[in-house]
């Protein structure tokens, strides 16, 4: 048995609240409840945006529903559009109806929206696709009407600056009931989510709420354990097993991957190191975006279960979708995102593993304090030696099947100085780059490939433009961070003051211009947007503030 996957199955075995696997509960999809019928409407088109009719509600149950689609479907006159819209409700749009004040400053707009966005608890009776929350909960916007993961970090910052602490408390303790319900977070809070996740953005959440809280490591520690445990593909005691067995087989198993040994005198790997990758557990054609999945994959030649499960992955990423995940640096039909090592994913596992040290030294545990910093030194090393390149001076995902590190330069590359992994000549190295190559009159570009996709150029995103301006403020690049704030809040100020509105991407590159590219229409709201932003604005004027 190897050493390393040994340290992490002693791991899974002996902790107490580990070895309680949830009752987790399960769902099915809408494409799985309603078979071709489904597909049927989904491949014609009934309503243009795919992610309608997955958001429909069913007006009675779904077994009678099916028995009259089947009864009625074959008869002369049978209207498709008619059958769904006397069966199911539609769904409500966010914000719909909402119109902005061109008097109010863009911080009294954002806080106005606050309660626009924001949903009450969830009957426990839910129907539907979406799964019941227990708290108030806010939403992105647009056509999102539920809770997403990785969105909220980024929301719950706007929060937090607004002073509505007890709305950020409602949103973590969201996202611990979906760990204790499902035995992970869901990309978002429907049904046909349940199968991925999204960036794991949890212990960063808990983080927000132990600035105000000093017990909150120690009362999320189950579900912080939970999401570890979900990553590493080992949520009780049979997945462990399982995992051990599979990674002493194989490269890749779920969302593991095992690499070559890092050599270190501080913590010896010596038959290699477990690192993660997006892997989403299905390979089907996702329901929300169902026509679209099937036609990449007819258009790929590709196997289609293979195709299918590149596209959910790339999904659970967030990057839906970029030229980081594509073999030939443009096509979607050449996606292959499990065969990726994502250098922003195993950053956000390094900050889960520190923070579940914490909790631990919190509670006067030695043991399991030493085994998680040992756990995140082991991931450090792992990723510096696999993704960083002294050459180029920047950090770059890692593809392990090709034992080589890809050639996408993305903002991906700047997490490592947001989570304080990076040497000071590295995070010099990749300040440079950014300067040098990202930054625009809007802010930084996600990518330096203009593809069409929407996490490529010339888009920039909230949530990218944070972490970047975080991490360069982490190691004194002060100047750049505050160059890179100016840019885009004068973007997001130019946008409200044309539109009225906040969106979810912007043209960095040229101002005149909308983003575009992506699946759906541009987004007004938008959740992340109005965090980051709101954060900016209230900030005191230096801006430096160091992440310890």
């Amino acid at each position: 048995m190897k050493q390393s996957i040994a340290c992490f199955l002693l791991l899974v075995l002996v902790l107490p609240a580990c070895r309680q696997t949830p009752e987790t509960k399960t769902y099915p999809g809408p494409d799985e409840q309603y078979g071709k019928l489904f597909e049927e409407v989904q491949l014609k088109a009934i309503f243009p945006d795919s992610k309608t009719f997955p958001d429909c509600e069913p007006k009675r149950p779904p077994s009678e529903i099916l028995a009259a689609y089947e009864g009625e479907k074959d008869k002369p006159g049978f209207n498709l559009k008619t059958f769904v819209s006397e069966n199911f409700s539609l769904p409500e749009t966010p914000a719909s109806g909402y119109k902005s004040d061109p008097s109010q400053s863009a911080e009294e707009h954002i806080n106005a929206l606050w309660p626009v966005l924001t949903r009450p608890a969830d009957p426990s009776d839910q129907v539907g696709s979406r799964l019941a929350l227990p708290k108030p909960y806010v939403v992105p916007g647009g056509r999102f009407g539920e809770m997403y993961y990785w969105d909220s970090y980024f929301t719950l910052l706007g929060l937090q600056a607004a002073g509505q602490d007890t709305a950020v408390r409602h949103m973590v303790d969201n996202f611990a009931h979906l760990l204790d319900t499902y035995g992970h977070i869901p990309n978002g809070t429907r049904s046909y989510y349940l199968s991925r996740s999204q960036p794991p953005f949890f212990a960063l959440m808990v983080q927000l709420v132990a600035e105000q809280d000093s017990t909150a490591l120690t009362r999320y520690l189950p579900q912080l354990q939970r999401e570890y445990y979900y990553w590493m593909g080992a949520d009780s005691d049979e997945q462990a097993k399982a995992t051990n067995d599979s990674l002493a087989r194989l490269t890749a198993y779920r969302r593991t991957v095992r690499l070559p040994g890092v050599p270190s005198s501080a913590v010896p790997t010596p038959e290699g190191v477990t690192v993660n990758r997006y892997c989403d557990d299905l390979a089907t054609p996702r329901p929300e975006a169902y026509k679209e999945d099937v036609a990449v994959a007819k258009r790929s030649g590709r196997p289609v279960g293979e195709v299918y499960r590149h596209l959910r992955s790339g999904a659970e990423s967030g990057w839906d979708f970029s030229s980081r995940w594509l073999a030939d640096g443009r096509k979607l039909e050449t996606i292959h995102t499990t065969d990726i090592v994502p250098v922003d994913l195993n950053c956000l596992l390094y900050v889960l593993e520190k923070t579940m040290a914490d909790a631990y030294r919190q509670t006067g545990d030695e043991r399991w304090t030493n085994s998680f910093t040992r756990l995140a030194e082991k991931r450090r090393q792992a990723i510096i030696a696999s993704c960083w390149n002294p050459e180029k001076g920047f950090f770059f995902d890692y593809d392990w099947k090709t034992k080589t590190q890809t050639d996408a330069l993305t903002l991906a590359g700047v997490f490592p100085l947001f989570v304080g992994m990076a040497t000071p000549e590295e995070a010099q190295a990749v300040a440079s780059m950014l300067k040098e190559r990202f930054l625009k009159p809007g802010g930084l570009n996600t990518t330096l490939l203009n593809t069409g996709q929407q996490w490529d150029a010339p888009n920039g995103w909230a949530p990218l433009q944070w972490v970047a301006i975080e991490g360069l403020r982490r190691y004194n690049q002060n100047d750049l961070a505050e160059q890179v704030k100016t840019n885009w809040v004068t973007a997001n100020l130019r946008v409200y003051k044309a539109t009225g509105k906040m969106v979810e991407k912007y043209n960095v590159d040229d101002q005149s211009l909308k983003a575009g590219g992506g699946e759906y229409p541009l987004q007004d709201g938008f959740g992340w947007t109005n965090g980051v932003l709101l954060r900016l604005l209230m900030e005191k004027p230096t801006g430096t503030r160091r992440m310890e």
